[in-house]
């Protein structure tokens, strides 16, 4: 994937990626079949000007807040754990009057989307999906041959046992708690945090109280 992080890690978006007075400040975490991740900090009173994609994007608001505006008029307001889906070939451009850290995830033109998540409409990638007593729940959201991105939650006390997956992943802490078990050490990753794991590490999932995760996967 690129990112320069190592695997094992916590990766606290906000923290990493401060906004630079003035400045728009971007970074490609992942390039890999089409599909890419880039995490952007923009100062207080920053923009980026309005461009069109033959593909979606994912845009998830980690710390501030943001006005997306599309050629068409509409104009959405984010804040933090707030997403969106950018329509395919409608001009969107960002604002950020206080500044903002935010990721985008670029899809491919045929990526298989959910039908729960349109285009166009702000959502909350934790409220996607529910709790339910004593059970992980699992929604894919988007997939193709190359990639998966999924949500997840998990009552308190469940877990997956320790596994390895067959490409890299970004695991997404949404909500709650949880000890993630990488290699033969475990880390507590909380909701706003983010951990990567290489191909075939052997990772496991406890959750410490009610937690909810997205995960992107990206086979080779």
């Amino acid at each position: 994937m690129g990112i320069r992080e190592s695997s094992g890690s916590i990766i606290n978006f906000p923290k990493e990626n401060e906004p630079v007075k003035g400045c728009t400040i971007s970074e490609q975490l992942c390039n890999e079949n089409g599909m890419s991740v880039f995490v952007f900090s923009m100062a207080e009173g920053t923009s980026i000007s309005a461009e069109n994609y033959e593909y979606h994007k994912i845009i998830t608001v980690y710390d501030g807040d943001i006005e997306a505006f599309a050629s068409n008029g509409n104009i959405w307001h984010l804040g933090v754990g707030d997403s969106i889906v950018t329509d395919i070939d409608i001009s969107v451009g960002i604002k950020s009057k206080n500044g903002c850290v935010f990721t985008e995830i670029s899809l491919r033109k045929d990526d298989i989307m959910n039908e729960i998540i349109k285009s166009g409409e702000v959502f909350r990638l934790g409220e996607l999906l529910p709790y339910q007593e004593g059970k992980i729940v699992n929604m894919d959201l988007v997939n193709n041959d190359k990639m998966k991105f999924v949500i997840m939650s998990f009552d308190a006390g469940t877990g997956l046992s320790e596994h390895a997956a067959p490409g890299e992943a970004l695991v997404f802490a949404l909500d709650g708690e949880a000890v993630i078990g990488y290699e033969g050490k475990d880390s507590p990753l909380k909701a706003g945090e983010t951990f990567k794991f290489d191909k075939l590490g052997k990772h496991s999932v406890k959750a410490e109280s009610r937690f909810k995760m997205a995960l992107l996967l990206v086979f080779d």
